[in-house]
């Protein structure tokens, strides 16, 4: 198992518990989905997976580590295993798309040619080596969430974390957006957790789906 959550409880801004004694484990190489209505606690599990948030109770494992109990070194360790992927992409307006893609690399120690031949080969992956120079305020909304999912596997993590990578896209964007998350999965065996009000039709590959209702976790089918 990659990730192992027991009596697991969240709250967001120190409120009230948002997630009571969630119960899950994430195998290696699971395409998971997380599913629940607006305010359920979707992102907030997200997040307690590469400790943005951490649990005010219960255990949580990710990748052999006890998030509660994670020293400064170990929780840097950790996020170099973790590729993250937001809906509004979280890209540096300011850099060009390669310079985006390189920002992982360089932080994980990456010699500059390294990082430069990794990002012109997910430039090229992501069908976006056309617009090498350009800024991510040039591209479509699509080709930003595509630079953003490049960026995320960058540094060849274990697992992806994606927060509704398709939510502010069209359906043909988010096609390519899903095509690429599965590539990572079944082509890479990349452990892939996606927070989506919606599940594609037809997804193509094998998954998983957690739901979150009031308060709690369970597995669906």
């Amino acid at each position: 198992m990659i990730i192992n959550a027991k009596d697991l409880e969240l709250s967001y801004d120190n409120k009230k518990s948002i997630i009571q004694g969630g119960n899950f484990i994430v195998n290696e190489k699971d395409f998971v989905f997380i599913g629940g209505a607006s305010g359920s606690g979707k992102s907030t599990l997200l997040k307690s997976l590469y400790a943005k948030i951490l649990p005010t109770n219960g255990k949580l494992i990710v990748d052999t580590n006890n998030i509660n109990r994670l020293s400064s070194k170990k929780l840097r360790s950790l996020r170099k295993d973790i590729g993250i992927i937001f809906q509004d992409y979280k890209l540096i307006k300011e850099w060009t798309i390669e310079e985006n893609i390189m920002l992982p690399l360089k932080i994980n120690g990456y010699a500059k040619n390294i990082c430069k031949d990794q990002a012109n080969k997910l430039l090229a992956h992501v069908k976006l080596a056309h617009a090498k120079g350009a800024y991510p305020d040039q591209l479509s909304g699509g080709e930003q969430q595509r630079l953003a999912v490049a960026r995320a596997l960058a540094h060849n993590p274990s697992i992806i974390l994606a927060d509704e990578p398709t939510g502010n896209l069209d359906e043909f964007s988010a096609d390519v957006i899903w095509g690429l998350l599965k590539g990572a999965n079944t082509q890479l065996g990349i452990t892939v957790i996606v927070v989506t009000h919606k599940i594609p039709k037809n997804f193509g590959i094998n998954f998983r789906k957690l739901s979150l209702e009031n308060g709690k976790i369970y597995e669906s089918f």
